[in-house]
């Protein structure tokens, strides 16, 4: 008889607390190996492939395409040691021979042995635990087994009032397989749960019928009960929800009959750790910012040059090699003026009221991709040269177009380069990126009138802003960094002093 398991998304690590399903891997009645990956899926670091701790045939997938998955969600279940077929081989081990010693590894790691091993940041499968089918009184043994999630409506639907499931529960429990609550939030599992109230009787007013804390107290003044945290959960039949609140949160500015509505776009993915970011840094960093227009038509000149030995001596050690970049030669200028300003590269720690001054500069810089905007880190840059940082952004650039770029380049900053003269705008203000204490705003590259040896000319002007948390350094010391680097911009041959 198969044994059916559960297999939920595991704890991805760096604080992930969800993913959006991007593509499934496996279909429904498909046979699985131990340790295959069954769907991918896209965190707000970087796109996994999860496996699967089980071998068998998939009964069941959770979620579409496209969806928001929490930590601890159901992904798949799968029917494990099944009936054997004609040549005596369980039907959850069916492989070809190429696959023969992974059917073994299957068949040895059935529930009641060890797992896959296999750990994905946070999750092992030492042993697949026994499960039991509980029998409620006044029903009889199962003659087949039922999913969990099958199972656990089947119960829920027993206890509804009176005994009688409602219909809208009595139709989503007619198959084999119940969706999982659109619940995220564990404060909304408790209040329900400490109130006797039935997630699966609610229809949710957030989006995609997420459903609310509001949406639970409504119910709960709807049904005259109590939500106080200390009440003692009530073992009355659960009261009738209504299928919607009369006016829920999201509705409060409701459109007038006839009006456009307007369109919601889900914070989610990157998007939305960007959101959490750029809105705890607001919150919690008192920034200043400061600017200054530079002169960076000898930094061209410089750059022109290096790209013109190059071209010519491409065989020569010294100057043959890669063409340099402008933001190579920026985060080179950067890097030589923190390690003349070190207050700039730190942080705060509030909870020991400490300003933290990092040894090693990981120098961040903003990339806009179709998946949004991202900050891929170039570690220990104070120790690069041009050429080597040009092929580092570069690698981090492509990487950042394609998706791969990994959590571990995507964290650990200590100051961020911000160029957003490529969208052809001047200047800028730009947001700390929390934890980090400053940022550099670079403009657009344009032919200006400047003044220039006494004599009015046109020169390649630049505007440089500094956005910097007021806490780790006053004004003179983000002005001296800004001056710093205008100096480096405006004249190169300063860069020699510390080379």
């Amino acid at each position: 008889m198969a044994q059916v398991l559960e297999f939920k998304l595991p704890d991805l690590g760096e604080g992930l607390t969800g993913a959006e399903i991007v593509r499934w891997l496996v279909e429904v009645g498909e046979v699985v190996a131990v340790d295959q990956p069954v769907v991918e899926v896209e965190t707000a670091k970087a796109m996994v492939d999860v496996p699967c701790p089980y071998g068998g045939v998939v009964t069941a997938r959770f979620g579409e395409e496209g969806a928001e998955v929490p930590v601890g969600a159901p992904l798949i279940t799968v029917a494990v040691d099944g009936p054997a077929d004609d040549d005596g081989r369980p039907a959850g081990d069916q492989r070809s021979a190429a696959d023969g010693s992974r059917a073994e590894d299957s068949r040895a790691r059935a529930p009641g042995s060890e797992g896959s091993g296999n750990v994905l940041v946070g999750y092992g499968t030492s042993e697949a635990p026994a499960r039991r089918r509980r029998v409620r009184p006044g029903q009889s043994a199962p003659s087949a087994p039922a999913t969990p999630a099958a199972s656990t409506a089947n119960g829920r639907a027993a206890t509804a009032a009176g005994g009688r499931a409602p219909a809208a529960l009595r139709a989503r429990t007619a198959g084999t397989v119940d969706e999982p609550v659109p619940v995220i939030s564990p404060l909304v599992r408790r209040l329900a749960r400490q109130n006797g109230l039935d997630l699966r009787e609610m229809s949710g007013s957030g989006p995609e019928g997420l459903i609310l804390r509001a949406d639970v107290e409504y119910a709960l003044r709807a049904a005259g009960t109590q939500t106080g945290r200390d009440r003692t959960p009530t073992t009355e039949p659960h009261p009738r929800v209504p299928q919607a609140p009369a006016q829920a949160p999201s509705q409060a500015h409701a459109p007038a009959a006839g009006a456009p509505e307007a369109t919601r776009i889900p914070l989610k993915g990157i998007r939305g750790v960007m959101a959490d970011k750029l809105s705890r840094s607001r919150t919690e960093i008192p920034d200043a910012t400061c600017w200054v227009d530079a002169d960076a038509t000898e930094l061209m000149r410089a750059r022109d040059a290096m790209r013109r030995f190059a071209e010519e001596r491409p065989q020569n050690p010294v100057t043959g090699g890669p063409k340099i970049s402008v933001l190579a030669l920026l985060a080179r200028i950067c890097t030589a003026a923190l390690a003349r300003f070190p207050e700039l590269n730190s942080s705060v720690d509030m909870a020991a009221r400490e300003v933290v001054r990092h040894p090693a500069v990981h120098l961040g810089f903003a990339a806009q991709t179709e998946r949004g905007l991202v900050v891929p880190v170039v570690r220990d840059a104070h120790t690069r040269n041009a050429e080597s940082l040009t092929a580092e952004f570069a690698r981090l650039t492509e990487a950042a177009r394609t998706g791969t770029l990994t959590p571990a380049e995507l964290t650990g900053g200590t100051f961020t380069l911000n160029n957003y003269g490529v969208f052809g705008v001047d200047g800028s203000t730009p947001i700390i990126n929390h934890p980090e204490a400053a940022m550099l705003g670079v403009g657009r590259i344009v032919p200006k009138p400047w003044v220039h040896e006494g004599e009015l000319a046109v020169r390649q002007v630049v505007q440089l802003s500094l956005t910097f948390d007021h806490r780790v350094c006053d004004g003179g010391t983000a002005g001296g960094f800004l001056r710093y680097v205008a100096d480096c911009v405006e004249q190169p041959a300063v860069l020699l002093r510390t080379l």
